[in-house]
């Protein structure tokens, strides 16, 4: 097929993979957050906080133990999830796609 073709579908899944890596960094970075006492209006808290709570307060509405425990379980919940979405992903581009496209 067409190199084009074949270069903009890898790099496609590179940036799947650098967003996903990036957004489970960034939860690690609130979990770690969560155990000190940061200035709320700090601009960088403020940002970790609106991209990851969202995710996790819907994960926190599922979870049918959310608040019985002394910790937070939904970041781990969700760096799990994302562990299963790169995995999934890097098993349809080595198996799926790229065989039929080279």
């Amino acid at each position: 097929m067409n190199l084009l073709f074949i270069n903009f579908i890898q790099y496609f899944f590179d940036i799947l993979y650098t967003i996903l890596n990036v957004y489970m960094w960034i939860i690690i970075i609130k979990a770690l957050l969560s155990w000190v006492n940061p200035d709320p209006y700090n601009p960088i808290v403020r940002f970790i906080n609106d991209i990851t709570e969202p995710v996790l307060n819907k994960v926190r509405l599922i979870l049918p133990i959310g608040n019985s425990f002394a910790f937070d379980l939904s970041p781990i919940i969700v760096i799990f999830i994302i562990w299963i979405l790169i995995s999934l992903l890097k098993f349809a581009e080595f198996n799926y796609i790229l065989p039929f496209i080279i």
